[in-house]
């Protein structure tokens, strides 16, 4: 069953932007959205649990000694 939902003409702009062609549609949009929200690979997922880890671990840099180091003003 179809439905009619309201968007503000802000979000409607948005999601012409994403558009992949022109015929695209707004349910498609919203889709691909929802699918890429969803969708982690597993690569990501292991480095994700390396990451906690070694945030865990406190093997980590702050950006603040970094630019110290490399001799960064920004």
């Amino acid at each position: 069953m179809a439905t009619t939902i309201q968007i503000s003409e802000k979000l409607q702009e948005a999601l012409s932007k994403r558009k992949l062609y022109e015929k695209e549609t707004y349910e498609e949009i919203i889709w691909d959205l929802i699918e890429d929200s969803l969708e982690i690979s597993e690569e990501s997922k292991r480095n994700i649990t390396k990451s906690e880890k070694e945030i865990k671990e406190g093997k980590i840099h702050k950006w603040e000694d970094i630019k110290k180091e490399l001799k960064i003003n920004v």
